[in-house]
């Protein structure tokens, strides 16, 4: 049951941190919150194995930063290969104009 209350969590970490990031235009509403629950579910089930408890605190706090980093490096990376990637294509699309 833990783990559907942490996904729920770094799905809502990952959705606020798409309002704090700057380019947010540059990529979808659910991408944030897909990469932070499944993150969040991922590094839980990881730490599960590797025998943390379920009530202890330190596998909430390590799935959840989890969580925000992993969205946070996706926001950046998305942004900034979105971006090359629009520069390429107008400048092929000008004929080297733009």
């Amino acid at each position: 049951m833990e783990l559907a209350y942490v996904t729920v969590i770094g799905a809502f970490i990952g959705l606020a941190l798409r309002y704090l990031l700057p380019g947010r235009t540059d990529y979808g509403l659910f991408l944030l919150p897909a990469v932070g629950g499944a993150v969040t579910a991922a590094v839980w089930v990881g730490l599960v194995w590797l025998g943390f408890k379920f009530d202890g605190g330190w596998i909430w706090v390590i799935s959840l930063v989890a969580s925000g980093v992993a969205s946070i490096l996706v926001a950046l990376l998305v942004v900034r290969m979105r971006r090359i990637g629009d520069e390429r294509r107008l400048h092929h699309l000008s004929g080297g104009r733009a």
